[in-house]
């Protein structure tokens, strides 16, 4: 292995700085282009956090964020943490709780379930909880962590680093009381969700199908998500966009087309507990053919509140406009004639019709 410091002796790239700290950490690392089933994927002690864990590496995230999954054994907690960079929770099973305070302050307590996401403020304590004594909880967290890491290549910066963000968060009362406010275009911002699986979305006919959305902002981060639905033997209108959005299969059974532009396409089949990652300006196209609808969490780059990151593109694309006015999206009479005729032939195998309009070429 060529380690950061060892380029001097080979005269060869070392390893970045974030993988050479991953590899201390001692947990596996899961790569690909998808996991299969977030819930079944395999743990190993993590010293640090005090419970068990992975990091996941996907392909689409291209070292821009990362994530990872902790498992918190039945009645016990993580290792008080903070850190320089920022993580979206998403939680995938159990019961617990979460502190959450800043030197000489007070800690805040918040309780959460299978489906909660919150976000601990930017270089905050945090600690978790899990509430019930038989049975682990497990949660995913998707983090900075690469471009914050790489960036300074210091971990003593970065994990033992005495600056408070007040802007961020200062120890406001009800702070993860479940209170939000309303925005246009379908944003709500709060700092803790206390279960996507049942939040109330709104329709975003630009994007097709009949689908609807909620566009979240959390804890004042760069990183944002949002959630989408959309109905039973319809597929969504393809699009692309910068690296890093993990998606996240809530409820449904389908599959999802992604491709580079003029390059064959991939296909990933997904269920409740998937997740995939689009590749940097990869277009990606969402079909549900199963008996209800299907709803997602994309844990990604793109706050509204703070200008949304372009990672080398100059100009960030509409993801509800046309490509032919300038925009990431693909108008259902421009799609490729076998889109269509691949998610009519899905739909037959198991008996569903297609409630797509008729397109017009």
């Amino acid at each position: 292995m060529t380690t950061a410091n060892s380029w001097k002796e080979t005269g060869k790239p070392g390893i970045s700085p974030y993988e050479e700290w991953q590899e201390s950490e001692g947990i596996p690392s899961v790569k690909g282009y998808y996991l299969e089933d977030m819930k079944t994927i395999p743990l190993k002690p993590w010293a640090r956090m005090g419970a068990n864990g992975c990091f996941i590496n996907l392909e689409g995230a291209g070292m821009s964020n990362d994530a990872y999954i902790c498992e918190v054994p039945p009645g016990k907690a993580t290792e008080p943490q903070r850190y320089m960079f920022e993580e979206l929770i998403f939680v995938l099973s159990g019961r617990g709780a979460t502190s959450i305070w800043l030197p000489g302050g007070k800690k805040q307590t918040f309780e959460w379930g299978e489906g909660s996401l919150f976000s601990p403020p930017l270089n905050a304590f945090r600690q978790h909880f899990n509430g019930q004594g038989n049975k682990p909880a497990r949660f995913l967290s998707v983090t900075t962590a690469p471009l914050i890491i790489n960036i300074y290549h210091s971990t003593d910066f970065v994990f033992h680093n005495d600056f408070v963000f007040r802007d961020r968060y200062a120890g406001e009362d009800e702070y993860f009381s479940g209170k939000g406010q309303q925005y246009p275009k379908r944003i709500w911002e709060s700092n803790f969700i206390p279960d996507v699986y049942n939040f109330k979305l709104q329709l975003w006919k630009e994007r097709g199908a009949g689908g609807t959305n909620v566009m979240f902002e959390l804890a004042s981060n760069t990183l944002a998500a949002h959630i989408s639905e959309f109905p039973v033997g319809t597929y969504k209108k393809g699009h692309r966009h910068g690296p890093g959005a993990h998606v996240i299969l809530l409820n449904g059974t389908g599959y999802s087309l992604l491709w580079p532009e003029g390059k064959p396409m991939t296909r990933v089949d997904w269920h409740k507990g998937s997740m995939f990652v689009p590749p940097d300006q990869w277009f990606h196209q969402h079909f549900n053919t199963g008996r209800e609808p299907a709803r997602y969490l994309a844990l990604r780059w793109g706050s509204t509140k703070y200008g949304r990151l372009s990672f080398g593109v100059t100009k960030m694309l509409a993801a509800d406009e046309s490509v032919k006015e300038g925009g990431a999206q693909i108008e259902y009479e421009d799609e490729s004639p076998e889109i269509r005729k691949i998610f009519e032939a899905d739909l037959a195998k198991t008996g569903l019709k297609c409630n797509m309009p008729v397109i017009s070429r």
